[in-house]
């Protein structure tokens, strides 16, 4: 399937799609121009997305999550003083939605057990896999290096049970506090 193969309704919609960044729309766009014409198929998702994909590059659309700009260390050390327990760790975790992986600092506390989303970081969307562009994760490596800044200045340690690929079942700082 290519682009010059959808109906015009469904290239306008494509387009549409992308400036608001409804990644799902746009292929489910391409999905209904089948039109059930004797051979031509009905593309699968994975070609679908596919022109989609292609169609962004060509607009130079943003993606449908951008990377997050790398978070300023004082207003961390601030939100880390104005909660209500003593931050005994600042943990880094991989967590995902369906746009993809990104890594969350934690001000973390073992008694009582508590925690407190201080920042996300985001190094844009998963389709960054189809094209190469990770390994290595981007927000791996400013989580790390924001994470044990922070840390240090708290006089804290820092855990990031997995620093080279998202893992959402890693160990956790407290399992081992």
């Amino acid at each position: 399937m290519t682009w010059e193969e959808l109906g015009a309704g469904a290239r306008a919609e494509v387009d549409d799609c992308l400036a608001r960044r409804h990644l799902i729309r746009a292929v489910k766009a391409v999905r209904d121009d089948y039109d059930g014409s004797p051979g031509r198929e009905r593309p699968g998702i994975h070609a679908a997305l596919d022109v989609v994909e292609a169609r962004r590059q060509v607009l130079g659309a943003p993606g449908p999550v951008e990377p997050t700009a790398p978070p300023d260390a004082e207003s961390l050390v601030v939100a880390v003083a104005a909660l209500p327990f003593r931050a005994e760790a600042i943990e880094a975790v991989w967590d995902g939605d369906t746009f993809g992986w990104f890594v969350v600092l934690l001000a973390v506390a073992a008694e009582p057990r508590a925690e407190h989303r201080v920042a996300v970081l985001r190094g844009g969307g998963d389709l960054r896999l189809f094209n190469g562009a990770v390994p290595p994760w981007p927000e791996a490596v400013e989580a790390d290096r924001v994470g044990r800044a922070l840390a240090e200045h708290l006089g804290v340690p820092f855990h990031f049970a997995c620093p080279q690929a998202p893992d959402d079942a890693a160990p956790r700082w407290w399992e081992g506090a």
